[in-house]
């Protein structure tokens, strides 16, 4: 068993108080760092500003760390991070944005990629070929912040100078594109700025941006049409090319006027919604408010006749076609050509004198019994009637032309139908084809192969001809030149000795004159003078004479008077 312990005999301990430590000075620095640090921290985090996310399709040209956010060519951001997006189809960039510029992610700001674009209406992004593409900024309107973003195709629409913007309704989009010019009377005005599907898929709208001063000049009432390319258009009138300038040609574009029939009227608001025609013509056509419609049925061929097509009275125009088809006759079975027309008074009206456009406005507004008498009278007694015209030779265009044919049998017309039916007369087209027909067959039954035969042999009898009319002139220089030579110079010595006598003799001509012209000066003298003796003694003659004759004529007045004294005597 052990032995008890004395706790006596134990020591006891006793309380020490600790002594007070100094800091060490290697501690120092460590706290001033990361107190900095923490300054730092909390001053980025009261002047950092906000982070985004913008989606785009791809990445091209952008780097994290690298590509800035700008608004106005200055940097109010920087990319941080680009990955694809869950789907992979996309890719999400993120973006640092600075503080001084969180107003401006809003939720209806937009982005794009800022690169170089070339294109037929114009050059942009070409800083970006030295500095690196970018994602631009264009801020919205809204007081709503947002984060996240989807970049755009591409660059939108930024005015540069006042304007006004207008919305065109289209069934297509035809060449149009963004930045495509439009003309107001072939000045640049504007521009198109972008373009959507309609909502229910059956056309399409364009937003157009026109510039001042030219954007007061679009009324209510104007009319916008595609002006792209080359508008060429063949028709019974002739060939027509339209354009409005070379960009248009390559890049498309779009103009705009007001008709001069329409009243002039206030600007049109911003965002007024317009229709785009397809043409010029289509835009600016009048609109006819008082047409009437005719039929006519032809036994030619129609072809060349088309919708739209010119109607003429007199050459002057006055409607246009409006339908070409066959008409079937129940009666005979037959099939006929059919061509609806329409009527536009206005358009004769307009042709007419000042002093007659009242009197032919009045019989337009008449009732239409009046006016159905009116063409009853032209086409019954004044023979008017339709016949189908060339326009074109080349292209073989029709129109209808209304003219007067007295010599037309009388027309049996029910006026009573919708629509009235019309006389026609045969075209002189028909005639002409028919003509060349004959031609054309009188030609094939021509045998010109057997002409071509006839032709060779007559040929080669020539050839044979030629061939001894070249030996007999050979033989011709060969035995008669020598003789003929001889002859010729025997000639000239015979004319040489005649030239010797010819001179002699003109001699002795010469001194014959001058004998026979004395002789006749001596005779000049001796008879012919004033003074001449010969003068003398004819004038005594005759007046011997004279005195003789007057004798004679009073025996002859006696003897008429007394016949009786030839036998008695005096």
């Amino acid at each position: 068993m052990p032995e008890p312990i004395d706790r006596d005999d134990l020591p006891q301990a006793t309380v020490v108080r600790p002594r007070r430590t100094r800091i060490s000075v290697v501690w120092i620095i460590p706290i001033l760092a990361a107190a900095v640090a923490l300054g730092i921290a909390i001053q980025r985090i009261v002047t950092e500003g906000p982070t985004i996310t913008v989606v785009l399709k791809d990445a091209e040209g952008i780097e994290a760390g690298k590509t800035f956010v700008k608004y106005k060519d200055v940097n109010i951001g920087t990319v941080t991070a680009v990955r694809l997006t869950d789907g992979y189809r996309k890719v999400e960039v993120t973006a640092k944005i600075d503080k001084s510029a969180a107003g401006l992610m809003v939720e209806d700001a937009k982005f794009w990629v800022v690169e170089p674009r070339i294109t037929l209406s114009g050059v942009s992004g070409l800083s970006t070929l030295l500095s690196g593409n970018y994602i631009g900024l264009q801020p919205g309107k809204s007081t709503k912040s947002q984060r996240q973003f989807t970049a755009l195709d591409g660059p939108p629409f930024i005015a540069e100078q006042p304007g006004r913007a207008f919305v065109l309704k289209a069934d297509d989009l035809g060449s149009i594109n963004i930045g495509a010019p439009i003309y107001y009377r072939r000045l640049p005005a504007g521009q198109v700025v972008g373009y959507d599907l309609a909502p229910d898929g059956k056309g399409v709208t364009v937003r157009v941006y026109v510039n001042a001063p030219y954007d007061k000049y679009v009324t209510p009432e104007t009319r916008f049409w595609n002006a792209s390319g080359i508008d060429v258009s063949v028709g019974a009138t002739g060939l027509e090319v339209r354009t409005q300038g070379l960009i248009s040609v390559l890049a498309g574009g779009l103009a705009f006027d007001t008709p001069t029939f329409l009243p002039a009227t206030d600007a049109a608001p911003a965002n007024a919604v317009f229709r785009l025609y397809s043409d010029r013509a289509t835009a600016m056509k009048q609109p006819e408010s008082d047409g009437r419609r005719y039929v006519l049925y032809f036994n030619e061929t129609v072809r060349g006749l088309s919708v739209g097509a010119p109607v003429l009275v007199f050459g002057l125009p006055a409607g246009e076609v409006t339908e070409v088809g066959l008409d079937f006759d129940r009666t005979t079975m037959a099939l006929r050509p059919r061509a609806e027309i329409t009527f536009f008074p206005e358009r004769l009206i307009a042709h007419m004198s000042r002093d007659q456009q009242a009197a032919g406005k009045a019989l337009a507004g008449a009732g239409p019994g009046a006016r159905m008498a009116f063409l009853r009278r032209a086409v019954e007694e004044r023979g008017l009637r339709a016949q189908l015209r060339s326009g074109n030779l080349l292209t073989g265009q029709l129109f209808v032309a209304f003219d007067r044919f007295p010599d037309s049998p009388k027309p049996k017309i029910d006026w009573t139908q919708d629509p009235v039916e019309l006389p026609v007369v045969p075209s002189t087209v028909t005639d002409l084809e028919a003509r060349l027909t004959g031609i054309l067959a009188k030609l094939d039954a021509m045998p010109f192969e057997e002409i071509g035969k006839e032709l060779q042999k007559d040929m080669v009898a020539l050839g044979k001809v030629m061939e001894g009319a070249n030996k007999l002139l050979i033989d011709v220089d060969t035995s008669l030149m020598p003789g003929l030579k001889t002859t010729v110079e025997s000639t000239n010595r015979l004319v040489g000795n005649v030239d010797t006598d010819l001179k002699a003799t003109i001699e002795e001509l010469r001194r014959a004159i001058a004998s026979a012209d004395q002789v006749l000066k001596s005779t000049d003298s001796t008879l012919v003078g004033a003074n001449a003796p010969a003068q003398q003694e004819i004038r005594d003659a005759l007046q011997e004479i004279v005195r003789a004759a007057r004798s004679v004529r009073v025996l002859a007045d006696y003897l008429e008077r007394h016949p009786e004294s030839l036998i008695r005597g005096k």
